[in-house]
């Protein structure tokens, strides 16, 4: 078979070629068409003149706007991310464990956990946390965005690692089983390494989730980027052109994040081909019964 050939589907004729030219051609057609009526629209409203946008010029605006919100932002975001996956790794590891309670118990949590809207679980946890001060008044509403995006992508997470761990050969597991390895062990030295690495993809989509979603926070007055730039217009009457910049600075930052996470899977990747084979010795502190590990002499 010739390698231009593909695999997973008949390569098209030159008639399927030409219909599908065509449809590319009538669909960018309608494309274009649908983003100049939209322009037309805003341009008619006076919205794309440079008196809307010369706001974004001036450094007090973001100094007193954007900048505080994208670092709201910044902040809620990566604290859930991190606190997600140190969630997401121990209950996806306890969804596997060999007692039926702890399976049974995390098991729950992480389905309950999934099922509440985050909107809902922040609004809860702001109320809960207000008329408890459990925080002080300035810090409630980072902690209940915090909390709740940690709760429900920490119980995506732990399904993630759940599936990553099982999707490995079974082979390595009955393997190190054999060589005596722990269970700890077994999980902490060969199977999360190479689960990490084939999850990345899913755990960075759900980074970006984690960092969308905190824009969630401006409904319980939490002072992030979504939030400020809607202020931004109300105070310069130019709604339109700040959500566009709150857009555009929105998806600057999930690239940025995209980027770091396949910088992050590269250098994995490259780090687990340069270790080669590990000596037994070198990760066995008991062996089977009747394995005798010791070198013959």
């Amino acid at each position: 078979m010739s390698s231009g050939v593909s695999v997973l589907y008949d390569a098209p004729g030159p008639k399927a070629r030409v219909r599908h030219n065509i449809y590319s051609v009538l669909v960018a057609i309608v494309v274009v068409a649908v983003a100049w009526f939209v322009y037309r629209g805003f341009a008619d409203k006076g919205q794309f003149t440079a008196e809307k946008w010369k706001p974004f010029l001036d450094g007090e605006v973001w100094k007193t706007y954007l900048l505080p919100g994208l670092r709201g932002t910044i902040i809620a975001a990566v604290l859930s991310i991190v606190f997600a996956l140190v969630l997401g790794m121990v209950f996806g590891v306890a969804r596997m464990s060999d007692h039926r309670g702890v399976r049974l118990v995390a098991g729950i949590v992480v389905e309950f956990a999934r099922a509440i809207p985050v909107l809902v679980m922040m609004i809860f946890l702001f109320a809960f946390f207000a008329q408890k001060q459990v925080f002080p008044s300035d810090q409630l509403a980072l902690a209940a965005v915090v909390i709740a995006l940690t709760i429900y992508n920490g119980s995506v997470i732990a399904e993630i690692v759940r599936s990553g761990i099982r999707s490995l050969p079974k082979g390595q597991t009955e393997a190190a089983t054999a060589l005596g390895l722990r269970k700890g062990q077994l999980m902490r030295l060969i199977l999360l390494p190479q689960a990490i690495t084939a999850m990345l993809p899913a755990i960075v989509s759900q980074m970006v989730v984690a960092l969308k979603d905190s824009a969630l926070g401006y409904q319980i007055t939490y002072q992030e980027i979504v939030r400020q730039g809607q202020q931004l217009g109300a105070a310069e009457q130019n709604t339109v052109p700040s959500l566009i910049v709150i857009a555009v600075i929105m998806i600057v930052l999930n690239w940025a994040l995209s980027k770091i996470a396949t910088w992050l899977e590269r250098r994995l990747r490259s780090r687990r081909r340069g270790r080669g084979v590990v000596a037994a010795d070198a990760v066995l502190t008991t062996a089977a019964p009747g394995l005798d590990l010791t070198p013959a002499k």
